[in-house]
């Protein structure tokens, strides 16, 4: 004899993950912002060269970048909540993905081109 009643369960299920990736993704940019703001006042000097020097060394360049595609994947999510919930018609809302998609690469791609210019 089967107790209670099998429900069918719908939908994306983006909930928990979702949640997680902007907790995680936040913790990367404060960290980020913290050693940034670290290096920034230990350089005493805060003119473009100071500055330029901060980004110069690899490691920093890849922390920049990691914090980069942690602001990148967070901006996504959030948008992409705001597109599922409150835009309705199914084409107009691919299409706000896609730009949304398209404009988040070109802002990682031209973070790429001004770091490594540095």
């Amino acid at each position: 004899m089967a107790i209670g009643s099998k429900r069918l369960v719908v939908g994306a299920h983006y909930g928990l993950r979702s949640w997680l990736a902007q907790r995680v993704t936040a913790a990367v940019m404060i960290v980020y912002a913290i050693v940034l703001l670290g290096l920034w006042v230990a350089a005493r000097v805060h003119d473009y060269d100071a500055w330029a020097g901060i980004f110069a060394p690899l490691p920093m360049k890849i922390a920049t970048l990691l914090a980069f595609a942690a602001l990148g994947y967070h901006a996504w999510v959030g948008v992409r909540d705001i597109w599922m919930d409150y835009v309705k018609p199914v084409g107009v809302r691919l299409a706000l993905h896609l730009a949304t998609i398209l404009a988040l690469g070109a802002f990682a791609a031209w973070a790429v081109q001004i770091l490594w210019r540095v």
